[in-house]
């Protein structure tokens, strides 16, 4: 990123990277000029503010234990889930923080999940209210969580892109999603390389909470006007093509939310913080 990060704490990184999601103004979601009838900027400045001090202490919290106490200090402030998806994908990313290769940590902190691990995941998701996860015939949240945290995600990968990231790695991440966030900052400011992104991140992986809530048809058609504003032939028409992206999106009750992108992009902020101050 093109701030100096250095004397910031992890908690303070994970505050800052929430805050910088949240405040571009990405088609489809809340953001400081765009509220929802039942969730607006506020709440989620308040959330990102809420976890900063729960991630301070990533690296004595088991990965379970940093997921639930996060969401209830969340839970708090917040009667919604504002940030579920952002601290599933954050956490990892935190307690590797201190490793000199940060993909090699986030695996190392995967492979080390356990059993206890899992059932606070289960607890913290269910205390989130996050009926948009949907139900399963194996491995549902709502159902008592599994010995195996990993077993549970390979079950839900095909339909959700956060667990997809637990399975390989977060492979989508580090070698498409944050190099895509690079090459936008190196062209645009912050905000604007910060819509970019996912912009293109939504063309290139269909939304997996607009399929869960509207369907695999919605999502694809998500993706394919999405693809048509990165393929403009110049920015008054990825502009233009990017304002209809907003207006299909927050049609039919904001149930076309693109939730799931926004939290990539905001995991992605992360690493790219983590990477400016190493």
């Amino acid at each position: 990123m093109t701030r100096d990060s250095s004397a910031l704490s992890i908690g303070q990184l994970v505050s800052l990277a929430c805050t910088l999601e949240v405040s571009a103004p990405k088609p489809g979601n809340v953001h400081r000029s765009s509220d929802f009838d039942d969730l607006c900027f506020q709440d989620f400045i308040d959330s990102a503010i809420a976890i900063g001090p729960v991630f301070d202490n990533a690296s004595s919290l088991t990965l379970g234990e940093l997921v639930l106490q996060a969401i209830q200090a969340t839970q708090r402030l917040i009667a919604t889930n504002t940030n579920l998806g952002l601290v599933l994908l954050m956490a990892p990313i935190a307690k590797a923080a201190s490793f000199e290769n940060l993909s090699d940590g986030i695996g190392s902190v995967l492979a080390n999940l356990t059993a206890d691990d899992a059932q606070k995941v289960y607890k913290a998701i269910n205390l989130a209210q996050s009926s948009a996860l949907g139900t399963a015939d194996d491995m549902d949240v709502s159902a008592d969580s599994p010995a195996d945290l990993l077993l549970a995600m390979r079950h839900a990968q095909d339909r959700d892109m956060i667990a997809k990231q637990y399975v390989t790695g977060y492979a989508d991440l580090f070698t498409k999603i944050v190099p895509r966030l690079e090459l936008e900052l190196s062209n645009h400011d912050e905000s604007e390389a910060i819509v970019r992104t996912h912009v293109w991140c939504m063309s290139a992986f269909p939304d997996s909470l607009i399929a869960r809530k509207r369907g695999a048809d919605a999502a694809e058609a998500s993706r394919k006007l999405a693809e048509q504003a990165v393929r403009a032939s110049d920015d008054s028409e990825y502009w233009r093509l990017v304002s209809d992206l907003d207006f299909w999106l927050r049609c039919d009750g904001h149930a076309r939310n693109p939730g799931t992108t926004a939290d990539l992009i905001g995991a992605a902020i992360l690493i790219a913080l983590l990477a400016s101050r190493s």
